[in-house]
């Protein structure tokens, strides 16, 4: 072979060998990105050519699907009180995409889940159709409807979990929107998701699991496990030796309190009652950064919390300066957290200090039923001992009982709780924020805690506190629970 034929070959060889690897990276490397790949129109017909499973909520279907008459999407979803429970589901739309267990159970839902395997197959030789599976909630229908309709027109949000478990019980969040206004692909459903993500209100946020708020003074039930379990008072009835005024370590400014209150010298079972910012700086200064910091992270503070929907991480702050951790102690400075990281807080002291994972899809079916798989509760941290926990239960019952959280009174029932009026804004002009953190409990246990926050409402600036607003919704959402335990 001469010397250009000779060229001429081993260029051809090696476009052919770049060929073979191009071929075999697609066939091997990348086949399941593109198969899947959100562009690719075939995921799209694939997921909308067939009913979807449904999520289900106290054996009962709060989805469903519609025959689509116009396009190469078969079907589109449709939802039972969707605005209700759109904090729970997200939505599923032709154009848009999916969002919370719409899409993390996306398998299962459209019966592409592995798991399905077997069943696909013998329906694929029996000639049946592709079926998805269902996701069971572990919500309760009442508790739900209560919160939603307490929140009203209210900006807020309402969590609840079961102590024992950490079955997220209520999760609602307002305004709302309804995810069967844009779940096709027409110019009505596109119309309404330029109107949703454009208002100014942001419907489409999910307040209980992403919205992270000044928890105010709620989060002085946090400082008083932390005083406890460090040691820094052993009995809720031992006086605490706070002055009054208390001026804040390293600066000139006394730490203000809502009122003439009755705090000098207070103890903790009377700070709490009353709500003393001066007493719960003062223990969050005596203990230093280190302690809050770490009493904080056993409640679940600095981490993201999956529920599998992710939640934003709620935030205690590290290296902070002495007046600075008196702030954060009382909720204030940089000190945040969502509505769901409130309800776990009141969940573990309910539980007798034992801080449960939250959990919001009890099992995955198959579409014949079957579990594919089911949520095992699971231990999350000990953020107290029993009988520290026990000592904050007496101080938390008696805030219900004869201070800032009568509006929560269940007769009959022993209802713990704690609430905030959290300041915020340029000079904290803006209107609070109202709390309320709650647990109630029978003989039988406590079957559920709740977090409350309202962001505004129609309400005067000086009417605008936890026990007024939020304490009220919180009381419905237990009653709720418990009647339901009946």
């Amino acid at each position: 072979m001469n010397k250009p034929l000779r060229r001429i070959a081993i260029f051809c060889g090696l476009l052919i060998l770049a060929l073979l690897v191009r071929d075999n990276w697609l066939q091997y490397v990348s086949a399941e990105e593109l198969r899947t790949h959100e562009k690719n129109r075939r995921v799209a017909i694939e997921r909308y050519a067939a009913p979807r499973g449904n999520i289900v909520v106290d054996g009962k279907a709060i989805t469903g699907s519609a025959k689509t008459s116009a396009g190469d999407l078969d079907y589109k979803r449709t939802y039972q009180d969707g605005a209700m429970w759109a904090p729970v589901t997200g939505y599923a739309s032709q154009a848009y995409g999916a969002t919370q267990l719409e899409s993390i159970e996306d398998g299962i839902l459209t019966g592409n889940d592995d798991r399905l395997f077997f069943r696909r197959t013998l329906d694929m030789i029996t000639g049946k159709k592709k079926e998805g599976g269902n996701v069971v909630t572990t919500l309760n229908a009442e508790a739900q409807k209560k919160a939603f309709e307490g929140l009203g027109d209210k900006k807020g949000a309402v969590a609840a979990i079961d102590p024992e478990t950490g079955a997220i019980l209520a999760l609602a969040s307002t305004p709302s929107y309804d995810p069967s206004d844009f779940a096709g692909g027409s110019k009505d459903d596109a119309d309404a998701w330029k109107r949703l993500t454009k208002d100014p209100n942001k419907p489409m946020l999910n307040r209980a699991l992403r919205e992270t708020y000044p928890p105010g003074s709620t989060f002085k039930v946090v400082t008083a496990a932390a005083a406890l379990e460090h040691g820094l008072y052993t009995d809720p009835d031992e006086k605490t030796k706070t002055p009054l005024p208390w001026i804040m370590p390293g600066t000139t400014r006394p730490l203000k309190n809502e009122g003439n209150l009755p705090c000098k010298d207070a103890t903790l079972m009377k700070a709490l009652e009353v709500s003393c910012n001066t007493v719960f700086g003062k223990v969050g200064y005596n203990l230093g950064n280190d302690k809050m910091l770490e009493t904080s992270e056993k409640f679940g503070f600095n981490e993201e919390q999956f529920v599998p929907v992710r939640s934003n991480a709620s935030h205690f702050s590290d290296g902070m300066n002495d007046s600075q951790v008196a702030l954060s102690s009382i909720g204030q400075f940089n000190t945040a957290a969502t509505p769901l990281q409130m309800a776990m807080v009141a969940s573990a002291v309910a539980n007798d200090g034992k801080l449960m994972k939250p959990y919001m899809v009890s099992d995955l079916q198959a579409p014949n039923l079957d579990v594919v798989e089911k949520t095992d509760t699971e231990v999350l941290s000990q953020p107290l001992s029993e009988p520290n926990a026990q000592k904050l239960q007496s101080m938390m019952e008696n805030v219900v009982e004869n201070g800032t959280g009568r509006a929560a009174q269940i007769d009959g029932v022993t209802v713990g709780g704690k609430t905030g009026t959290a300041q915020h804004g340029l000079n904290n002009k803006e209107k609070p924020y109202a709390w309320f953190i709650s647990y109630a409990k029978t003989d039988n246990g406590s079957p559920v805690a709740v977090a409350v926050v309202v962001e505004d409402s129609n309400a005067e600036r000086e009417d605008t506190c936890g026990g007024c607003l939020a304490a009220p919704i919180a009381k419905d959402v237990m009653q709720a629970v418990l009647d339901s335990k009946e």
